[in-house]
């Protein structure tokens, strides 16, 4: 099997194990609001622009 196909595998292996990993705290939970999901981009590309200019994100 080639690194490509195996890296593939891998990639879609963590994508279905967050599915899960999702479909169990929205059962708990409820459902996550469109808003929740962008506080949450957002915060996610404000911690990778710390990282690109080597400051710490909060």
């Amino acid at each position: 099997m080639s690194a490509y196909v195996a890296a593939a595998v891998a990639r879609q292996i963590e994508r279905d194990n967050l599915n899960e990993l999702i479909q169990v705290a929205e059962a708990e939970h409820g459902p996550i609001t469109d808003d929740e999901v962008q506080a949450l981009r957002d915060q996610l590309h404000q911690a990778r622009r710390g990282q690109a200019t080597g400051g710490a994100a909060a």
